[in-house]
């Protein structure tokens, strides 16, 4: 039985959707276990941290933030 380790968070920093949902053509593998309809619905019902936008066409996470949540989940 294969199992992969789950990717380290960064100390700083902001992550982007394929960072935290993984992408497999990419080789990055998933920090949440959750689609991105998922993800969407539990940022608006509050449930995972708001992103930030960094430009018109780029939207992330805090490192921080998305730590503080893990920790707590």
């Amino acid at each position: 039985m294969s199992t992969q380790a789950t990717p380290a968070l960064p100390a700083t920093g902001y992550l982007r959707q394929s960072h935290l949902l993984g992408n497999a053509a990419k080789g990055i593998l998933p920090m949440i276990p959750f689609s991105a309809a998922t993800l969407w619905r539990k940022v608006k019902a509050k449930q995972f941290p708001e992103p930030v936008k960094l430009s018109e066409n780029v939207t992330a996470w805090r490192v921080e933030d998305v730590r503080a949540w893990i920790e707590n989940h």
